[in-house]
């Protein structure tokens, strides 16, 4: 069987449920996004019964070099770092280093005395109350424990993340630091934020390990795995081949990113600032298929185990309780709902009908910043990982959406 960055290649899409021509329809949506200006290249690779479906590129890594986008450039994944950190922390957790239930201050202490936001007062100052309890590792690991993230203007912690330059942090500790002076935005486990509480587990792992935490990922995951171009910076070596990130120019074109969530865009060229666990790396499409093909079979790949199964289950089961479930909230990123809800990193389909999804109960999922994102789906047993460089925004959204329309119309014999 051939194979491509390591992973086996089916010699018929068809003998895996899946129908050429709804492949093709999938590839010329892709291509005439290209073809609009709308991105300026894009990377999209399937799996199934661990096998490569499909697996196309388009465009360019950089609209000023004619050579085509390679099945091997370099992208900068952004939030798709998260998922990885969580595994990274599971794999202490199965060490017994922790416990879901754990506050997380036996880790962090520097979070002892957080107070909680409980209004504004007249002169628009933040009112506060103390914390009922510290905010548990599970909390931490979905985003229910109250952190706040300062990339959205939306309410008045966030807005003092920002002020308070906690992501421009030069260290985790430092970062640690300016979190502690302001208060959370909820008692915890109450409602779902997203926040800077990834990168406070990729600061855990280091604590606890006692290793850096892109030593730890490469020693314990990357490596294992086979992911040689997954890091917090590239190689000399591979510069070529990382892709330039562009945002839209306003005219239905793009224009070059220089800035990101109100920070330089990092060239990765150079050591990060810090190795944040929320998203710092850059990857390959065939990196994060591996990296996801290990999720999809509950810990392993090619007879490395990384994971127990128990441990991977645990990570894509919904834990947002369900009264937060049942109630909306403007200030979350996706709409949760009793059929829609978040595990430990992933976000996780609890009932598709309820959504009108195709896709399978259990799905697993999330995306990035520059536009990339993936979903794992256990019972029809496949993998996609779509790659773009366009700071997340409408079009962004459209291609996830568009894709995951299109493959499972694609899949026409899931039987198979």
């Amino acid at each position: 069987m051939t194979e491509v960055g390591g992973l086996p290649v089916a010699p018929d899409p068809e003998a895996l449920g899946f129908d050429r021509a709804g492949l093709e329809r999938l590839d010329a949506w892709m291509a005439d996004m290209v073809g609009a200006g709308q991105v300026a290249g894009v990377s999209t690779l399937l799996m199934r019964h661990g096998q490569v479906v499909d697996f196309r590129t388009r465009g360019r890594a950089r609209l000023n070099d004619e050579a085509p986008m390679g099945r091997d450039a370099i992208f900068r994944i952004y939030s798709m770092t998260k998922p990885v950190t969580g595994v990274a922390l599971m794999i202490l957790f199965e060490e017994g280093r922790w416990r879901l239930d754990d506050p997380i201050t036996d880790f962090i202490p520097e979070f002892a005395d957080l107070k909680v936001y409980a209004g504004v007062d007249d002169g628009g100052g933040m009112i506060v109350e103390d914390m009922v309890r510290p905010p548990t590792m599970r909390e931490l690991m979905s985003h229910t424990a109250g952190f706040g993230y300062g990339l959205f203007d939306i309410h008045p912690v966030e807005r003092a993340y920002r002020e308070q330059g906690v992501l421009r942090a030069g260290s985790l500790d430092e970062l640690v630091g300016r979190a502690a002076r302001i208060p959370l935005m909820f008692q915890p486990g109450t409602e779902w934020f997203y926040s800077i509480a990834t990168d406070l587990q990729g600061l855990i792992v280091e604590r606890l390990s006692g290793m850096t935490f892109g030593a730890f990922l490469q020693e314990r995951l990357f490596g294992p795995l086979g992911m040689v171009d997954t890091d917090f910076q590239t190689r000399p070596d591979n510069v070529h081949r990382l892709t330039d990130l562009y945002a839209g120019d306003g005219s239905g074109g793009l224009r070059p990113a220089t800035a990101a969530f109100d920070m330089p865009v990092n060239d990765f060229t150079r050591p990060p600032r810090f190795e944040g666990g929320g998203g710092g790396l850059v990857s390959t499409a065939t990196d994060y298929a591996r990296f996801c093909q290990m999720i999809l079979n509950r810990g392993e790949l090619n007879g490395v185990r990384i994971l127990a199964p128990g441990s991977v289950d645990l990570m894509g089961r919904n834990v947002i309780p369900d009264a937060v479930l049942a109630r909306s909230n403007p200030l979350r990123l996706l709409p949760f709902n009793p059929a829609f809800g978040f595990g430990l990193d992933f976000a996780v389909v609890i009932d598709p009908p309820a959504l009108g999804l195709l896709e399978g109960r259990g799905t697993m999922s999330w995306g990035g910043g520059g536009g990339t994102w993936f979903w794992i789906d256990p019972e029809n047993d496949l993998i996609f990982i779509g790659l773009i460089q366009r700071l997340a925004d409408p079009v962004g959204d459209a291609f996830r959406a568009q894709a995951r329309a299109l493959v499972y119309a694609a899949l026409t014999h899931p039987e198979k």
